[in-house]
């Protein structure tokens, strides 16, 4: 039988954020973690135990998206006040913002050399920035309803979407046009995706299904129903190999994406789970959750080798029948629903150290400064005071020296 060892375990759990986490995402440098919430707020979460986080205030309403740049300087974020801002994730806080729709922003995405954005907003419409400019270079437009995700694919040539007009939507970058439409399904999709590869796309649905396309030859491969409840976000592993999938039905699941078959539920969060990713190495994974929890959890199973993973959980799951993700021509969909025999994980079972809970937390923004300018005065005026205290009994004690004399 499989070692625990082998199984997904939680690391960090991380409270500051006053209501639901919106996004999460990792710094390529694997030592920050960005979130975004309905508070308001974006933070930046430092990975080393006992290190203080950052809370970023700013944006007017509800922050909605989050990403970092390739190179881990930069995080933008989107908001419900209309404009995506630019952050230096650190002490000093300094952004820039600018009005990017006339309505609610719900994602952004850097492309992979970083010189671009892609937002997506109510407005219906998709939109790609110059990072470095914040210039407006061109829009999609093609869906009729909401736009909730937009993501660059590895070589940043396509842009797939989402939309509450239940479907979704590849773009050429260079033709401006919407190159195919996947119409599958029966509600609309919440999130988005490219695989590593770029070779196909998946979406997270409130139909409770995550389905995987390939965009080669624009057929739908597998579409797994292990979810009671929508599922809100998902990510690829960077191996290809694995997907994780974030659900209103209060779990995280990861599914194998080469046996077709889910691995592990994971249960943490009290309430559903909104966010989701992996880090870009794949050593870790956040997630994020409507109890303004943020938790982060050790992969663990990419730490040995695929086919001894594989050898450890036959015994210990049933197995779909394989999937047709590697043909090139599949003949049909491959659907796979949750066995009764899924690897369960609970942290509040498993896991009894939880020190690295409720960091200390900076804050940093308009509201930062404003405040430090006022204790500013105060400490000025008390200073005054003082002084013009000493001045009197100065004055009072130079007074009864002249009486007695």
């Amino acid at each position: 039988m499989a070692s625990a060892l082998e199984d997904p375990n939680l690391e960090h759990n991380f409270k500051g954020h006053k209501d639901v986490v919106t996004s999460v995402d990792f710094n390529p440098n694997n030592k920050q973690l960005a979130t975004t919430s309905i508070d308001k707020c974006l933070m930046i979460w430092n990975l080393k135990p006992q290190t203080r986080a950052y809370r970023f205030t700013g944006h007017k309403d509800a922050v909605m998206s989050v990403h970092f740049s390739p190179s881990g300087h930069l995080v933008a974020s989107a908001s419900r006040d209309k404009t995506v801002r630019l952050w230096t994730p650190n002490v000093k806080g300094a952004s820039t913002t600018f009005t990017a729709h006339s309505a609610v922003v719900r994602s952004v995405n850097f492309s992979c050399d970083g010189n671009f954005l892609v937002t997506a907003a109510d407005d219906k419409s998709i939109k790609v920035w110059n990072t470095h400019q914040q210039r407006f270079l061109l829009s999609f437009k093609g869906h009729n309803n909401w736009v909730r995700s937009a993501r660059f694919s590895p070589d940043g040539r396509l842009v797939v979407s989402c939309s509450d007009d239940r479907t979704v939507k590849i773009w050429d970058t260079v033709s401006r046009e919407c190159i195919n439409t996947f119409t599958e399904h029966r509600g609309f999709a919440n999130f988005v995706d490219f695989n590593p590869s770029g070779t196909c796309i998946a979406s997270a649905g409130t139909d409770n299904t995550v389905k995987l396309w390939d965009i080669r030859i624009n057929k739908l491969l597998q579409h797994y129903q292990v979810h009671s409840a929508s599922v809100n976000c998902l990510s690829f592993h960077p191996s290809g190999n694995y997907l994780i999938t974030a659900s209103s039905d209060c779990t995280l699941k990861i599914m194998d994406l080469l046996e077709g078959r889910l691995l592990y539920t994971l249960h943490g969060h009290q309430g559903p789970v909104i966010a989701v990713t992996f880090s870009r190495h794949g050593e870790y994974f956040a997630s994020g959750g409507s109890d303004s929890q943020v938790l982060v959890w050790k992969t663990n199973f990419d730490s040995i080798p695929y086919n001894h993973i594989l050898k450890g959980l036959h015994v210990r799951t049933n197995p779909d029948p394989a999937p047709h993700i590697t043909d090139i021509h599949p003949r049909v969909p491959h659907l796979h629903t949750s066995g009764p025999q899924t690897i369960q994980i609970n942290p509040r079972t498993h896991i009894a150290d939880m020190q690295s809970s409720d960091p200390p937390v900076v804050d940093i923004g308009i509201d930062f400064f404003s405040k430090h300018k006022t204790v500013s005065i105060l400490e000025q005026r008390l200073t005054m005071t003082e002084d013009k205290l000493q001045e009197c009994l100065d004055n009072q004690q130079t007074a009864q020296q002249v009486k007695s004399s």
